[in-house]
């Protein structure tokens, strides 16, 4: 009995993991989501607030790393010539 029980779970793992990653799994997701979508005002405006606030997060996280991007790029613009030639050859055997 305890065997059988096993073996039921060890098919139906994989078929159900196969079943929810495929189309027809994502059709039943996004149609769960969009009913939670028409559940109380209240749940709207927190995810819209939620979504908000993560949109200025990203905004400037982009224009820090903006920032740095430009730092890098002019201080490699800055650096001399001779600099790398300082770097002994590659070694090359083949």
């Amino acid at each position: 009995m305890f065997l059988q029980l096993i073996l039921v779970l060890v098919v139906l793992i994989p078929l159900l993991a196969i079943v929810l990653d495929s189309q027809v799994g994502r059709a039943l997701a996004s149609r769960l989501e969009r009913r939670s979508l028409d559940g109380p005002p209240d749940l709207m405006a927190e995810r819209v607030a939620f979504l908000e606030g993560e949109v200025e997060r990203l905004t400037t996280e982009i224009g820090r790393l903006d920032e740095e991007s430009q730092f890098l790029h002019k201080l490699l613009a800055e650096r001399h010539p001779d600099e790398g030639a300082a770097l002994p050859p590659a070694d090359r055997q083949g």
